[in-house]
């Protein structure tokens, strides 16, 4: 336009039509570029504000989007878009602090630790690391024998013997699944928290590390100590023909009694004895005790197990003697069987020709005779959970005996 009017002004010989041609034109042009003009920045408008609207609805893809864009009095709105959102498995390129990959990972160990902790059962773990220390003391004839040589022989009987229990355990637990689902659910295996390919993987492995581990060692005391308790207690839980001896009222006693009053504390004793400390082969009047105290012990366990699992055994066709007498009059035979126990440790103790003992040991014992009593008045056979808190208690007396039972001499 500026060149236009530039022609216009540098020939003032040009005739008025020429210059009223001139004028139309520019006049015309004008017009026609105005027009463009305007149509071309409606149109870059438009599509800044559709590019704009993309953005958004990208980085926002809620499911009601209101949006809203006003050009030269035009109104453009969408509302009410509805978006489905579809979830479809993609690669992520997102950037995750490894402190929270970390976190998870000892989440997840944790539980995995909580749930192995229940699956080992572990007060019979313990009552058994307490049964091998005390038959292992009995071992004990002076004060010298406290020695490295001591704690050596102890750790080579309780290894291999930990692996075993986890084992025992573990076979029980895959056994009684379906039953512990309605007795103990709050078993990793019957919660889920486990599952069963694991348990039988732990299981295993348990036995193999038992078995390796007692050969290598060479104490052979040991050696019968494991196959003998592995081929009860398989046959007690295993659940093929003629074994799934825990069907079985007396079998199931008879795996408990020889487990508990003869084979531990024989075999500890003698792999102390004679493959530690390298003695001849006797039976002091401690590891005498221990025996008669443990059968009346063990066999009252072996009937008390059985009382707050009643229902699950009755389902699925054991017939316990809990199942067939009824739980009360068999509460009450064991009551007296532990009684009977702590009686017999009593007078052991009194016929000691040290005083200390004496009192230690008599007093000891007739404190624990009269906890289990007190208690036992205030159980709710009703109630599971009063039942188990009796059992545990069982549990903890006896711990206490074993620290009782080596100063008997």
């Amino acid at each position: 336009m500026d060149s236009v009017l530039v022609h216009v002004i540098s020939c003032p010989n040009a005739s008025a039509t020429t210059g009223g041609n001139l004028w139309r034109s520019k006049h015309s042009t004008e017009k026609i570029y105005s027009t463009s003009s305007c149509a071309s920045k409606a149109l870059q408008n438009k599509r800044k504000i559709q590019m704009e609207y993309n953005l958004l609805r990208f980085q926002q893809p809620t499911l009601n989007h209101h949006y809203k864009s006003t050009e030269r009095g035009h109104v453009y709105q969408e509302s009410n878009i509805k978006y489905v959102v579809k979830a479809v498995s993609k690669p992520s390129f997102d950037y995750e602090p490894p402190t929270s990959n970390s976190k998870n990972m000892l989440e997840s160990i944790k539980n995995f630790l909580a749930a192995f902790y229940w699956f080992c059962y572990p007060y019979t773990m313990v009552g058994r690391t307490l049964s091998t220390i005390s038959a292992c003391l009995i071992a004990v004839e002076k004060s010298s024998d406290i020695s490295p040589l001591f704690f050596i022989g102890l750790l080579q009987a309780l290894v291999p013997y930990t692996f075993l229990d986890v084992y025992i355990n573990g076979v029980n637990q895959l056994s009684d699944l379906e039953i512990d689902k309605i007795n103990k659910p709050h078993l990793p295996l019957a919660s889920g928290q486990l599952s069963f390919t694991t348990g039988f993987i732990i299981a295993a492995l348990s036995l193999i590390l038992s078995f390796w581990l007692s050969w290598i060692i060479g104490s052979w005391p040991l050696i019968w100590s494991i196959v003998s308790c592995f081929t009860l207690w398989t046959a007690y839980s295993i659940n093929v023909p003629f074994l799934r001896w825990k069907r079985h009222p007396l079998l199931a006693a008879m795996c408990i009694f020889l487990s508990f009053t003869i084979i531990s504390p024989v075999t500890f004793f003698l792999h102390m004895q004679t493959f530690v400390f390298k003695r001849p082969v006797v039976f002091p009047r401690s590891l005498v005790f221990l025996i008669v105290f443990m059968s009346f012990y063990s066999v009252g366990i072996a009937l008390f197990k059985d009382i707050p699992d009643i229902e699950g055994d009755k389902k699925f066709g054991i017939h316990s003697f809990s199942a067939r007498f009824g739980q009360k009059q068999v509460f009450w035979i064991c009551v007296l069987l532990f009684e009977t126990a702590f009686g017999v440790a009593l007078l052991a103790g009194a016929t000691s020709s040290c005083l200390w003992i004496k009192i230690a040991t008599g007093l000891g014992h007739a404190a624990l005779a009269s906890i289990l009593w007190y208690q036992a008045k205030y159980v709710d056979l009703t109630s599971k959970a009063s039942v188990r808190s009796f059992y545990m208690l069982i549990w903890k007396l006896l711990f206490t005996s074993y620290f009782l039972i080596p100063l008997i001499r």
